[in-house]
């Protein structure tokens, strides 16, 4: 069992930085892979970014790749998202995720999840 709890979100313009950060509870954090997925208004649930349990392997969607990065540091029980070179589009509820076993990019795969946290780009 995990529990996630999301921070860092906030304003920022165009073309700006944020990194998120996930805490994770428990002794076993080093057996989950870890997911970020983003829901704007109106919108579904995009997958944005996930990484393997040991950190190795790491997954992006296409409309962040190369502007994202996630990373985690398992002796800190914490998943980073780093944001670069934001977009209006980016503008959303970002949500930490976690599952045992294989990385995927389907939110329905996900078992736990944090409470979101909001990102507002601004022009």
């Amino acid at each position: 069992q995990v529990q996630l709890v999301e921070s860092g979100g906030g304003l920022v313009q165009a073309g700006g930085s944020l990194r998120l950060s996930c805490a994770a509870s428990g002794r076993t954090f080093s057996s989950y892979s870890m997911g970020w997925f983003r829901q704007a208004p109106g919108k579904e649930r995009e997958f944005v970014a996930a990484i393997s349990s040991g950190g190795w392997n790491t997954y992006y969607g296409d409309s962040v790749k190369g502007r994202f990065t996630i990373s985690r540091d398992n002796a800190k029980n914490t998943v980073y998202l780093q944001m670069n070179s934001l977009k209006l589009e980016d503008t959303a509820v970002y949500y930490c995720s976690a599952r045992l076993g294989t990385v995927v990019r389907g939110s329905k795969a996900y078992d736990y999840w944090g409470q979101g946290t909001q990102v507002t780009v601004s022009s």
